[in-house]
């Protein structure tokens, strides 16, 4: 699996780093910490707020079962624990609990490249697919909290629309292998996803290799009746009929 660390790296001189995905962990002055069992939880959910997060609702949210007290109590005890661990990412008043000043998450990095892809503001720097691709559906793994996917989900569709716009502009610039690479790691991420397919197909297409666009469709489209028991949609099979079939044959 590849870690967060790639992500955390460029910012350890200036800033503290929570790493969500994969097993939750903090860089705090350039040193690795293991984030203890029973403050997990509140520090995800705090960080994934991004923002000044009420006490009762980071109590209720964690600690459902019980009375109000109850809960209260365990987020002070949560919060006791992560300072005890040396780990001093986290900051609470009489209200609420928020991330410390010059604290960010390795999602930033993430979904700052994204949002840059899909506004069409990337600059060259942007244009390859990240090595942490692959770590997009490893949020928090293993957590099943309906604010653990509710966040999963969103970043995991940030970054498949963020990989079919780079494929695209890749091509774009006649950058074919570039282009495949990238539309590959979506379909990777999602493998049922048409719009991911189709976006390779596309590079094979432009790079001139037309029977590995047609292999491009029919195996999505084996994919989708096997898993969805679907066909491919209308446009997708149109544009194989019109660009990819007549260069094939």
């Amino acid at each position: 699996m590849v870690t967060s660390v790639a992500f955390t790296e460029p910012h350890q001189a200036s800033a503290d780093v929570v790493v969500l995905l994969g097993n939750p962990s903090v860089w705090q002055d350039g040193r690795l910490y293991v984030v203890p069992e029973g403050c997990k939880r509140l520090l995800a959910f705090v960080a994934l707020q991004r923002g000044r997060v009420d006490r009762r609702h980071a109590a209720g949210s964690l600690w459902p079962d019980g009375s109000d007290d109850r809960a209260s109590g365990n987020l002070r005890s949560a919060l006791w624990r992560l300072r005890g661990s040396g780990i001093d990412v986290l900051e609470s008043d009489k209200m609420s609990v928020f991330l410390r000043e010059r604290t960010i998450t390795d999602l930033d990095a993430l979904c700052e490249w994204a949002d840059r892809l899909i506004a069409g503001t990337a600059t060259e720097i942007d244009m390859h697919v990240p090595e942490w691709t692959t770590t997009v559906a490893e949020l928090l793994p293993g957590w099943y909290d309906e604010w653990v996917i509710f966040e999963r989900e969103r970043i995991r569709q940030r970054m498949l629309h963020a990989l079919e716009v780079l494929s695209r502009v890749l091509r774009a610039s006649e950058r074919y292998g570039e282009a495949i690479d990238a539309a590959m790691s979506a379909v990777a991420v999602e493998p049922l996803r048409e719009s991911a397919h189709r976006v390779l197909a596309e590079a094979h297409f432009a790079e001139g290799n037309c029977i590995e666009a047609r292999r491009t469709f029919v195996r999505y489209r084996d994919i989708a009746r096997r898993e969805l028991g679907v066909e491919p949609s209308r446009a997708f099979q149109v544009w194989l009929q019109a660009s990819v079939l007549p260069r094939a044959m």
